[in-house]
Parts: C-alpha cells; structure tokens; sequence
C-alpha cells in the first residue's frame, strides 16, 4: 500500500509520518480494520522502519490503530456505543472547560480577547459545515476546538480532548461519507459557540453543545440503522 499523502521530510520524521496517516483515516482512505505493516508504509513515504514503527506505535497509544500480532497494524474499529461514549466525555470536558473560561474572565480578560481568534477558526469551519465539506471541516473543526480548549492553560485536558475529538471523527467519517449529500446536515454552530463564552455564558454554550451531540447522535443512528441504550 502506497499512502497518496503529503512527501514527507526528514524534519520531525515521526510526527510527520504520525500526521500523514491520521489525516489518511480521518479522510477514509485507510478503512476501519484495514491492515498494513511497517514495511508498506515505510516503503509508500520512501523512509527508514524506524520512524514509521514510532508513529505507528504513537497512533495505537492514540486509540487509532491496534497492534496485529504477526500481521501488523490495522485501523481501530469504533462501535456506536463507543462513539456514544465519547460524546459523554467529550461534554464533561467542555463543561469543565467552559466554566473555567467564565471564572477566569475577570483576573484574565486576554483570554476572552483571544477567542476572536478561535472564533475566525469557526466561521471557516461553519462555512464547511453549511456546505456539506467533509475535507475541508475536519480540518478547521479540529483546529477550532483544539485552540478554544487551549485557552483553559491545561495542556493535558487540551490533549485529551483533542484526541476524542480525532477519535469522534474516525468513527463518524466513514459513515458520513456513505451518506450522500451532507450540504446542511452538520453541526454548523462554532460561532455561536464562541458568542455564549464571550458572553460568559457557560450554560448557554452547554446547551448549544447538547444540542450540537443530540442532532450529530441522531444523524449518525439514521445513517447506520443502529441505536444504542
């Protein structure tokens, strides 16, 4: 298998190659259970074993990739019910996360400044989701949510979340994409989002937030005939 991603250098070798195949699944050109090996991506990014034996073994770590015994690596397979759970933490973590932007707004107004930042991130990813992009949000989706949680100054609950977010969209793309026309049909509600913080709304963006993982639970359900408990 020969990965048609972006040439890699030998700069940050194992976070690139680590990159490259992330976007490769979040794009659906690697598959849910499809199995590859060391030598097929070393030999497809023209690159040493090495680096390409770390960032495989970084993506396990992630939860995107799961170690085939003799055989490999393969693409984790989600369930609904995992995807269910994500969503679960995922809006205990924004719940933490906007409650602490709230309560740090007085002693820290830099912060609220900064989400004009986030929010311009938002406007692109809305723009993708109203046109039924799915190449194109993932990309601005990630990066919105992953510079909003950044401003909470933990590194490790940014981390954390990012990678449910990454894992969020792993499960989700393949079905989306067997969806057919997606113009209209995906969360769209950044902006919105990023109004209620600045506001100092933290229940306001909660519920913006419940409603965002209802209607994405739904679509999902719709498009795969399954339901969960």
């Amino acid at each position: 298998m020969a990965p048609d991603g972006p040439t890699v250098t030998r700069s940050t070798l194992r976070q690139q190659i680590a990159d490259a195949l992330r976007d490769e699944i979040l794009s659906g050109r690697l598959t849910p259970g499809q199995e590859f090996t060391v030598k097929e991506i070393a030999d497809g990014y023209g690159v040493s074993a090495t680096p390409v034996r770390e960032a495989l073994v970084d993506l396990t770590a992630q939860g995107l990739l799961d170690s085939a015994q003799h055989r490999g690596f393969r693409v984790h397979e989600y369930s609904l019910a995992d995807h269910r759970a994500m969503i679960e933490a995922r809006s205990l973590v924004a719940d933490g996360i906007f409650r602490g932007l709230a309560e740090s707004a007085p002693q820290n107004p830099a912060t609220f400044e900064a989400l004009a930042g986030v929010r311009r991130r938002g406007e692109e990813a809305a723009r993708a989701a109203t046109a039924g992009d799915l190449n194109v949000l993932i990309g601005y989706d990630l990066r919105f949510w992953r510079e909003l949680s950044a401003l909470f100054g933990n590194p490790y609950l940014s981390d954390f979340f990012h990678r449910l977010r990454v894992q969020s969209w792993m499960y989700t793309v393949p079905h989306l994409r067997r969806a057919g026309e997606l113009r209209g049909r995906l969360w769209a509600g950044h902006c919105e989002l990023v109004d209620a913080l600045t506001a100092r709304d933290p229940r306001g963006a909660h519920a913006i937030i419940a409603a965002y993982n209802a209607d994405s639970l739904a679509l999902v359900e719709r498009i795969t005939g399954e339901r969960t408990l």
